[in-house]
């Protein structure tokens, strides 16, 4: 599966929504800009710039009402393999969690930043999440030296699901 994403104002992309009536698109709101992304079997992107990315683990649906947390990890080509069998080992069970609506890992399809995509009912059931016994056995390692796999610093950006029809 294909993961495809680009931000912009709200006003320019919504236009997206009548261009390509087939795709199922989700947009976003945060960090002061509107963040469109869909999922596609097709390999090319109907953006003209943006993200492009391979969805290679998922669980549950994306939908259009929630909060969504994306931690951004830059790593290193020599990392990929090692961080993505990580990934796979890890047994997070966060879809078992109060609120949980969808989880992504997106390999980037051009540079180094895997996205590590959630999304919640609401922000208060991300932090309830955050602050589980869960989370915190699944990062207890996340406080000592970062990987020598990860590129630089991660960084997590959050947006609130906006309803394009209203």
């Amino acid at each position: 599966m294909n993961a495809f994403m680009t931000k912009g104002t709200f006003d320019f992309l919504i236009k997206l929504k009548d261009r390509h009536p087939e795709l199922e698109l989700f947009f976003m709101n945060g960090e002061g800009s509107t963040l469109v992304y869909y999922e596609s079997e097709k390999k090319k992107s109907v953006f003209a710039s943006g993200r492009e990315f391979e969805a290679i683990l998922q669980k549950g649906q994306i939908r259009n009402k929630g909060y969504v947390v994306m931690n951004n990890i830059p790593v290193t080509e020599e990392g990929t393999a090692v961080f993505e069998e990580n990934f796979r080992n890890r047994q997070q069970h966060v879809d078992s969690f109060a609120g949980f609506q969808a989880f992504r890992l997106l390999r980037p399809k051009k540079g180094h930043q895997y996205v590590v995509f959630t999304q919640w009912a609401s922000k208060e059931d991300f932090d309830d999440w955050k602050n589980s016994t869960q989370f915190k056995q699944a990062h207890k390692d996340g406080n000592v030296k970062q990987p020598a796999y990860f590129a630089d610093r991660p960084f997590v950006t959050t947006y609130r699901m906006v309803n394009p029809d209203k």
